[in-house]
């Protein structure tokens, strides 16, 4: 059984006059990196809600059709019920930290779930090593960089080891290169303990190479579902508008212009790299 697994949902926020997710059917299998994509306002964060029970529990409004999540109807299990098996990271990571501390930061959804002090302790050391945030634990959130405050977040959603990480565009408020390590300590995550991940991100140039999968969102709609390959193959996906990868584009209009590359699709500047180099070798 899949881990996430929608059928029709429909999705229209309070007072709304137009649906913000139209029949989405999906399906996402445990341990899968799964990338969700498509132009502003296309639905992707009223999507990342429903996976966490903050729709319908939070946002009213009206909701068709079904999703289960671990298992779990969504609608008759309550929030703090299903912080168990999804934790949810914020766009800006101010708007879930507030404690006066990192450590306490951390230990704020374990001490809701009346979790032992012993195994607090544990499941807190356990996170902020992970993310690499050990010796910033005795500061206070506010006094951190974006992309501290990020892996915060991280980590305070780490520690109640959930079995689904979805994280809503994590690292627009920061640089590349803070967005680039943000992004490889997901990843890392991802392929280390096996956690699934759902990461809502525009930025493909740096998070594609991650992804098994890919699913596209187009006023409200799932446009496209598959292999990211296969997917930032389509032109279908360039008119979508979605921001097709720099070294995706490169290699297609040079295969186009008749230059001999590999048949693999790259997805990274890395990958684009390799591509030339088995290009040179064979003269």
């Amino acid at each position: 059984m899949a881990l996430v697994e929608t059928k029709d949902l429909t999705y229209t926020y309070p007072g709304g006059s137009k649906q913000s997710i139209k029949n989405v059917s999906i399906k996402i299998e445990k341990g899968e990196f799964t990338l969700i994509t498509g132009p502003s306002g296309c639905g992707k964060t009223t999507l990342c809600r429903c996976f966490n029970g903050l729709i319908p529990h939070f946002y009213q409004g009206e909701m068709k059709g079904t999703i289960h999540v671990a298992g779990l109807n969504i609608v008759e299990h309550p929030i703090h019920e299903l912080a168990r098996h999804v934790g949810l990271v914020f766009q800006n990571p101010e708007n879930q930290l507030f404690a006066l501390s990192v450590e306490k930061d951390v230990a704020f959804g374990l001490e809701n779930l009346g979790v032992s002090r012993e195994e607090m302790r544990k499941k807190v050391d356990w996170a902020l090593k992970l993310t690499g945030i050990e010796d910033i634990k005795d500061r206070a959130p506010y006094e951190l960089s974006g992309g501290q405050q990020q892996r915060v977040a991280i980590a305070s959603v780490l520690a109640m080891q959930p079995e689904l990480i979805v994280l809503d565009e994590p690292t627009s408020f920061l640089d590349p290169l803070s967005a680039k390590r943000i992004f490889e300590v997901i990843h890392q995550l991802n392929k280390s303990l096996g956690i699934t991940v759902v990461l809502v991100e525009h930025r493909l140039d740096l998070t594609a190479k991650y992804a098994d999968h890919i699913i596209i969102m187009n006023e409200g709609n799932v446009a496209m579902d598959g292999d990211p390959r296969e997917i930032l193959r389509s032109e279908e996906t360039r008119l979508i508008g979605v921001g097709i990868p720099k070294a995706t584009r490169l290699y297609q209009l040079l295969r186009k212009s008749g230059m001999k590359l590999g048949d693999t699709l790259p997805l990274s500047s890395d990958e684009m790299a390799d591509l030339f180099k088995e290009a040179l070798n064979r003269g």
